[in-house]
């Protein structure tokens, strides 16, 4: 097991830390005007510009559709 020679002053240990904070999430707005995380899709399953999935209202009301 490894054995530290010389302990670690809280400043040297505080240097070290700085950098180890968690930054806020970065937002962008894409073609259609939706804002959503990068490289995220958006709430309505969006994505660059694209519908990639499919909304429950949308898959209800097709269903009922062919229902009928």
């Amino acid at each position: 097991m490894a054995v530290q020679k010389v302990r670690k002053s809280r400043s040297k240990r505080n240097m070290r830390r700085a950098h180890d904070a968690i930054g806020k999430p970065t937002f962008s707005i894409d073609v259609l005007g939706n804002v959503h995380r990068r490289h995220h899709m958006s709430e309505d399953g969006t994505y660059r510009g694209r519908q990639i999935v499919t909304q429950k209202e949308e898959i209800e009301e097709t269903e009922e559709e062919a229902n009928s």
